[in-house]
């Protein structure tokens, strides 16, 4: 009988892959945000339907609407981070869930009432950025809390991987339900899952999540942003991860918009296609996911992160010169491995060069990468898309991808030994 929790889980298989679910806290969210993954995929995919039904299939639209959610988290996304360092992190998110749950509600009725207009989910757009601004460092900084730090690796590759396994199913039974009893079902079930991590977080003891409150000031607030982005600026690593990162998410369409105009305009699909090819992203982020969680504390970082950089190009190209419904899905679920790859990869960097103090703002900065510099680079990719298509466009990221990481990690050795 093995004494060692770890060495238990890998006789019964898992190698682990999932020892960071041994700890109970960390176990109790992960479970609980499972349950909310899907509903979110579900409504991705319905909020770009119903916008492409009030707009007649407008890329430039769904450019829009990423861009209202882009502002919002440059607006507060640094901001969320400094805060979730001095409030108690629990508290925080019950009620970021508990106003996005209103959130998706409102939206159900609205679409179900025949009410809904554009500008409309431009502002609930909007307002879920502003909640998801405070919602994700929040999340992202109480993961050193559930999981020790030898375990920290894999607990943000199964948090990254449960949202994914959402983006398997969701994205099918969105279509589904949006095919069978219409769009508003989908926003009132993902409504309905955000219960899950509201459960979940009460089941969390107050004690493991409490912080001292700390000033609140505004002025202490940007200088806490400041501290935080002097402090990546001095990791080469990091910095040069972070930099390359940022390029891949402001020039690289997001799925939200390269997936439906691509079903819609290029293969010439419907809700069910669609679904489906969104799902596709979900195996491939789950396959990446996978691969990271089971190779521990890996210790060459910078390699994997050089060699998912080049995956993630080459598998965007494939996938804008394909016209068939098979070598897309493939090409998404390829790209999105490599995505999944780095972007795991980079938050761990993050995580491990911080002081636990400042990890809410570092996470931040992560926020405003993935939910704010994505959907500003939506924009110009949805004018690029209008004026010379969604295949084009998408060649054109990749083409700049692959210069920017060729430019910055070639300039910086350290990446390459690291």
């Amino acid at each position: 009988m093995p004494r060692n929790p770890l060495e238990q889980a890998n006789r019964t298989g898992t190698l682990g892959t999932f020892r960071a679910l041994r700890h109970a806290h960390y176990r109790t969210l992960w479970f609980g945000m499972l349950g909310s993954a899907l509903g979110t995929w579900m409504q991705i995919v319905a909020q770009s339907l119903l916008v492409l039904r009030l707009t007649g299939n407008s890329a430039l639209a769904l450019g829009t609407v990423s861009l209202a959610q882009a502002s919002a988290f440059f607006l507060f996304a640094p901001m969320g981070g400094a805060f979730a360092d001095r409030h108690d992190k629990r508290r925080l998110l019950f009620r970021t869930q508990t106003m996005l749950m209103l959130s998706a509600f409102t939206l159900a009725v609205l679409t179900a009432t025949g009410a809904v207009r554009l500008w409309m989910v431009v502002v609930l757009a909007f307002t879920s950025g502003t909640l998801l601004s405070f919602d994700q460092p929040a999340r992202a900084a109480l993961l050193p809390l559930l999981a020790p730090p030898q375990d920290l690796m894999n607990a943000i590759s199964l948090q990254t991987l449960l949202f994914n396994v959402g983006s398997i199913a969701g994205p099918p039974l969105g279509g589904a339900v949006a095919v069978l009893i219409g769009l508003a079902g989908d926003f009132a079930l993902n409504g309905c899952s955000y219960l899950a991590v509201i459960v979940s977080l009460l089941l969390l003891p107050p004690a493991v999540t409490a912080v001292p409150a700390g000033p609140s000031a505004s002025s202490r607030i940007w200088s806490a942003v400041r501290e935080m982005l002097a402090h990546v600026r001095k990791q080469p690593v990091v910095s040069a991860a972070v930099l390359v990162y940022a390029v891949l998410l402001f020039v690289a369409p997001s799925q939200a918009l390269l997936v439906p105009l691509f079903a819609t305009n290029v293969l010439h699909r419907g809700a069910t296609e669609l679904g489906f090819l969104f799902a596709a992203s979900g195996v491939g982020t789950v396959v990446g996911s996978l691969a990271v969680a089971s190779l521990g504390d890996y210790r060459r970082k910078g390699r994997i992160l050089l060699s998912a950089n080049a995956a993630w190009v080459m598998a965007l190209a494939l996938f804008a010169l394909s016209r068939s419904f098979a070598t897309a899905f493939v090409m998404l679920a390829f790209m999105a491995a490599a995505q999944s790859v780095f972007s795991t990869v980079v938050m761990t960097l993050m995580q491990g060069s911080v002081e636990p103090k400042m990890r809410g703002r570092v996470m931040s900065l992560n926020t405003l990468l993935v939910m704010g510099v994505r959907p500003l680079g939506d924009f110009p990719v949805s004018v690029a898309s209008s004026f010379f298509g969604i295949a084009n466009a998408a060649l054109l990221s990749a083409s700049v991808v692959a210069l920017a990481g060729a430019i910055v990690f070639g300039a910086r050795p350290s990446v390459w030994r690291s």
